[in-house]
C-alpha cells in the first residue's frame, strides 16, 4: 500500500464538469453478462431439482457437505443461545439497536398509510382501502468476507412490525463459520426458521421453494453480484426490495468541520469494498487540502486500509462546488445513497434535497449512526435510484386492496358513467353488467 494517495479532483467551473461527474459516478459492466449467464444455470437448477440442487451449489461455493438441506437449518433455540453467549458488551449493544428500529418502524407504521381505511359517501356507496401484511418473507443476510448483524435487524424488524407471518432468513456461512451476532440478531428480531446458504441458490430456493425451504412472497436484503443478479430474474414470480449497488456515501460540507471527521466518513463508505463510492462537495478549497491531507494521515491507521485505497483510488472524488446551494445542485443530480450535511445550518440545505436515500444532518451525525443504532433502515436505494425509491420500510412488507361496496342508490349513478364510457371503448359486456342494474 501507498504512504499516501491523491484523491480525484473536479470543480464545478470546469468545462464538462456534468458529464464528467454522471460518467464517474457509474461501473463498469463488463462482468454482467457473464454472472447473469451462470446465475440463470442456478435459478434453473434450483427450480427443478430443488434441495438437490441447494445442497450441490452448497458444497460447491461454501465447501458445506451434508446429507439433507435440514442440516443447513438453525433452530431457534440455537439462535437463543447465541444470543445468550454474547458479552454484555455485545448484547447490551445490540439491545439498543434492536429496540431503536423496531420504535422508529413502529412509529413509521402509524405515518405512512400502513392501515386500513374507509368512508362513506351520502348515497351509502362505501370506498376505502384493505391493507394486509404478507404471509412469508425471506430475508437475506450477506456472509463470508464480513458479517452484518445489522443487515439482520433492519430486514426483519420492520416486517414483523409490519405483520408478517414468517420471516425466513438465509446466510451463507463459508466452510460452517456461524457468526454468533448474525444468530443472535436473528433471535432478538424475531426470524422464524434460519437456513446456512447463500448466493443466487438462496434466492433460487426462496422465490421457487423446495422440499425443505418453503417459497416466500417478497425477497428482501443486500448480497454480491450474483445475489443482485437472482433477485432481478425471480422478480414476478416474488417481489424483491431492490437491486442494491456498492455502498455510496455524498458529503456536503461547509469547511466548518473537522476534517479528520469527514475523512473517516469518506472511509466509513470505502471499507465496504473497492467499488464503493465516496464524494465530498465543498466550496472552500482550503478545507479540501486539509481533507485530502487527512485521508494521508489516517490511512495506514486503518485495517481495512488496502480496499480503502483502492475505493478512494477508482472512485473517490473531491470536488469544489460555487457554494452550498450548487452543492444541493448537484447532490440532487448524484442522488446519493447516505448524504450527509456537516455545516453550521444542516437543515438549511437539507430542505433543498430532493433525492437522497438517507440524509445526515449536523457535523455530529456520522452515517455510521444510520447504519447501525439510529433507528430508520439502512437499506437504501444506491446507484442514483433515490431519484424514484426509498429506504426499505414497514410499507415493503404490506400490500393494499381496494375496498368498494356499492350502493343500489350509488348504482344508478355509477352505472350510468360505467354505461357511457364502456360503449366508448366498444366493451358492451361492462356497459351491459351495469346496465343491468339500473332500474327500469
Amino acid at each position: 500500500m501507498s504512504s499516501s494517495i491523491n484523491v480525484k479532483r473536479l470543480n464545478s467551473k470546469d468545462a464538462g464538469f456534468r458529464e464528467v461527474l454522471l460518467s464517474s459516478l457509474s461501473l463498469p459492466m463488463a462482468d454482467d453478462e457473464a454472472i447473469d449467464t451462470a446465475v440463470v444455470k442456478i435459478l434453473a437448477a434450483v427450480k427443478t431439482k430443488g434441495d438437490e440442487a441447494v445442497l450441490g451449489f452448497t458444497k460447491q461455493f461454501d465447501r458445506l457437505d451434508v446429507a439433507a438441506v435440514s442440516d443447513l437449518e438453525i433452530l431457534r433455540k440455537d439462535l437463543e443461545q447465541a444470543y445468550k453467549s454474547l458479552s454484555a458488551e455485545q448484547k447490551n449493544a445490540l439491545d439498543i439497536a434492536a429496540q431503536r428500529v423496531r420504535a422508529y418502524h413502529e412509529k413509521q407504521k402509524i405515518e405512512a398509510g400502513c392501515h386500513s381505511w374507509e368512508y362513506e359517501e351520502a348515497d351509502g356507496t362505501r370506498l376505502g382501502q384493505k391493507v394486509t401484511p404478507l404471509d412469508r418473507v425471506g430475508i437475506y443476510v450477506p456472509g463470508g468476507k464480513a458479517a452484518y448483524p445489522s443487515s439482520v435487524l433492519m430486514n426483519a424488524i420492520p416486517a414483523k412490525v409490519a405483520g408478517v407471518a414468517e420471516v425466513i432468513m438465509v446466510v451463507p456461512t463459508p466452510d460452517g463459520a456461524r457468526n454468533p451476532l448474525v444468530l443472535a440478531a436473528a433471535y432478538l428480531a424475531g426470524v422464524d426458521r434460519v437456513f446456512t446458504i447463500g448466493g443466487a441458490q438462496a434466492v433460487g430456493a426462496l422465490a421457487y421453494g423446495t422440499n425443505t425451504i418453503p417459497a416466500v412472497d417478497k425477497i428482501v436484503g443486500p448480497g454480491n453480484a450474483y445475489v443482485a443478479a437472482a433477485k432481478r430474474r425471480v422478480f414476478g414470480t416474488v417481489g424483491i426490495d431492490m437491486i442494491a449497488g456498492p455502498s455510496e456515501i455524498l458529503v456536503l460540507c461547509d469547511g466548518s468541520s473537522n476534517p479528520d471527521w469527514i475523512a473517516m466518513d469518506l472511509f466509513s463508505q470505502a471499507e465496504h469494498d473497492e467499488q464503493a463510492q465516496s464524494i465530498l462537495l465543498c466550496p472552500d478549497l482550503a478545507f479540501i487540502e486539509q481533507v485530502q491531507a487527512s485521508i494521508n494521515k489516517l490511512l495506514s491507521e486503518m485495517p481495512r486500509a488496502k480496499v480503502i485505497e483502492a475505493s478512494l483510488t477508482n472512485r473517490a472524488l473531491l470536488i469544489q462546488v460555487k457554494d452550498m446551494q450548487e452543492a444541493c445542485e448537484i447532490a440532487n443530480a448524484i442522488a446519493a445513497e447516505h448524504l450527509e450535511i456537516c455545516a453550521l445550518d444542516p437543515r438549511k440545505w437539507a430542505d433543498q434535497i430532493r433525492h437522497a436515500g438517507a440524509i445526515f444532518m449536523g457535523n455530529y451525525t456520522s452515517e455510521s449512526l444510520g447504519d447501525y443504532c439510529a433507528g430508520p433502515n439502512h437499506v437504501l436505494p444506491t446507484a442514483r435510484t433515490a431519484r424514484f425509491s426509498s429506504p426499505l420500510g414497514v410499507y415493503d412488507f404490506i400490500k393494499r386492496s381496494s375496498m368498494i361496496e356499492v350502493s343500489e342508490a350509488g348504482a344508478q349513478t355509477l352505472g350510468a358513467v360505467a354505461s357511457t364510457l364502456a360503449h366508448g371503448e366498444g366493451l358492451q359486456a361492462h356497459a351491459r353488467a351495469a346496465e343491468m342494474r339500473l332500474k327500469k
